[in-house]
């Protein structure tokens, strides 16, 4: 829906719930016509029902509100008398229509300043687990969220076992499209391998499904940095159409919310209104060969031949500190190694068992047609790509066929237009045109597994729409249950030089503070 439909669905709630709620506000002294009033009903009602004014942000917050709803339709219930089990459950039950019968045909009395303290043990336990789930849902979605990094594209920097702590504030927090789905999920319900999520992922029902009239507008709260070149960002997959992740060709057959794309972290290497190209498997910019951080090392394959006949995989990925270390013969007696760094590849070299070691770098003009823009006109691989202009908001582009492929899906698919070619002339939106100007920033996301990163060669642009967030923070790391890199506990992701450890100070002030608190409860109890 967009933004005027959203607000005449918020009014047609309020008079809904004025309907049903007016006696009630008089019989706990209020104006029948306060009900109606929207936003200032929910402030009074949460007065009558004696909780504290703030939670009516909650009320606003998607996927937070739909655990706020039912709490406020119990406490109403429960403010005019209304505190049995059955109570409850009609409550809930009825979305919240329960407030009709109470308004219209129960003989209720409002309870001034009823005591807010639970009844029973299990009433305690529901409700702090309840608040619980509240307050993790604010931080998940709007402050911190923690990823699990799969993948080795960004090995050396990010490590296959590294769980990080990603903050959605440095460039603004995106409010969550998908407004009726479960908390803390992703797009799919741990155990029951079922959507998390309402919405209709058919591609040619999903414009007139009423589940997808439930998504909201893209918007995002105020960030305080801009996305820098070179940063690690966390993004949803830009071209995440299909069922089958194997294959990121996009298509038109399976959509999903922006949202619930699948999450993704590559390093931006290229920003708005960057040229871009990719000479030998390296980044230029502008011209200029992209100089990463310290802490990134690039990594490419190689074929090895041997002396003899075999190596052993594993014993060289440990001794040499190979990425990807396991090496497959082919008819003509080479290894094939898909990711070695050039400090690796400096010992490596010097192998005894070692006669050749040749870069697998792509030749140019050799097209692959995996490679975005997946048009025969553009002879690109991973290797040799480019060069292109990465889309900047405000900016326009000369537009004709030649350079259409680049930026079509840019124009229909990220800012929603539609686009014809009848002959040699373009229709955007019905009108003949030769230039375009862009609604949004666009970045170009890469792995520094060069050659073992499904990234922005195969798919192209993403929008800022799409990002997510900075990763910050690795609080744990794992090489596999029980190795844990104890090293890696606790360390910054960005910064130059080795990562520092501030897993000891942690602790330090952990136990700290648990002793103070115990010490400051001895001192109180001995009052």
């Amino acid at each position: 829906m967009t933004w005027t439909q959203w607000f005449i669905f918020i009014l047609i709630i309020q008079v809904i719930h004025g309907l049903g709620t007016w006696k009630l506000y008089i019989k706990a002294g209020r104006q029948a016509w306060e009900a109606f009033i929207p936003v200032y009903n929910g402030i009074v009602l949460l007065k009558i029902i004696n909780r504290p004014w703030w939670w009516i942000i909650l009320l606003f917050l998607p996927i937070v509100n739909l655990i706020m709803f039912p709490v406020v339709w119990v406490e109403t219930a429960r403010s005019f008398g209304k505190n049995a089990t059955l109570d409850t459950v009609l409550a809930v039950v009825s979305l919240g229509f329960y407030n009709y019968y109470l308004n219209y045909v129960a003989d209720v009395n409002s309870i001034e300043n009823r005591s807010l303290q639970p009844k029973s043990a299990s009433g305690e336990w529901t409700s702090s687990i309840l608040f619980a789930i509240v307050a993790a849902t604010i931080v998940h979605t709007y402050f911190m969220q923690p990823f699990t990094i799969p993948s080795s594209s960004l090995e050396k920097s990010l490590l296959v076992g590294d769980f990080l702590f990603v903050s959605k504030f440095h460039y603004g927090a995106r409010v969550p499209m998908t407004t009726v789905g479960a908390p803390m999920v992703h797009d799919t319900i741990p155990g029951l391998n079922k959507k998390s999520y309402l919405f209709d992922d058919n591609f040619e029902e999903r414009k007139t499904s009423w589940k997808n009239k439930l998504q909201l507008p893209y918007l995002r709260f105020p960030g305080f940095e801009k996305i820098d070149r070179n940063e690690i960002v966390v993004f949803n997959q830009p071209a995440d159409t299909l069922l089958d992740m194997n294959d990121f060709t996009p298509k038109r057959n399976y959509y999903k919310p922006i949202d619930k794309k699948t999450n993704l972290v590559k390093r931006c290497v290229g920003v708005a209104g960057d040229s871009l190209e990719v000479r030998d498997g390296y980044v230029y910019i502008n011209g200029k060969k992209n100089e990463l951080p310290d802490r990134a090392h690039l990594q490419f394959s190689y074929l090895v031949q041997p002396k003899a006949n075999q190596f052993n995989p594993n014993f060289v990925k440990n001794r040499y500190d190979i990425t990807d270390g396991f090496g497959i013969m082919n008819a003509q007696n080479t290894y094939y190694f898909s990711a070695i760094s050039d400090e690796a590849l400096a010992k490596f070299k010097n192998h005894p068992n070692v006669a050749s070691i040749k870069s697998n770098i792509q030749e140019k003009g050799v097209r692959d047609s995996n490679i975005f823009p997946h048009d025969p006109n553009y002879n690109w691989n991973v290797d040799q790509f480019g060069p292109l202009y990465i889309p900047e908001e405000g900016k326009t582009i000369a537009i004709n066929l030649d350079v259409l492929p680049l930026y079509k899906r840019v124009i229909t698919e990220y800012e929603g237009n539609t686009l014809q070619v009848k002959g040699n002339q373009i229709l955007i939106n019905g009108a003949v045109t030769d230039t375009y100007t862009f609604k949004q920033n666009y970045y170009w996301m890469m792995g520094d597994n060069r050659h073992n990163s499904i990234d922005a060669r195969r798919w192209g642009f993403v929008p800022f729409n799409h990002v997510i967030g900075k990763p910050v923070f690795i609080w744990m790391s794992w090489d596999g249950f029980p190795n844990a890199r104890w090293e890696r506990f606790f360390t910054t992701v960005s910064g130059s030089g080795k990562a520092t450890s501030f897993l000891i100070p942690f602790l330090v002030l952990l136990f700290g503070w648990i002793g103070f608190n115990k010490w400051r409860n001895r001192k109180k109890e001995s009052k």
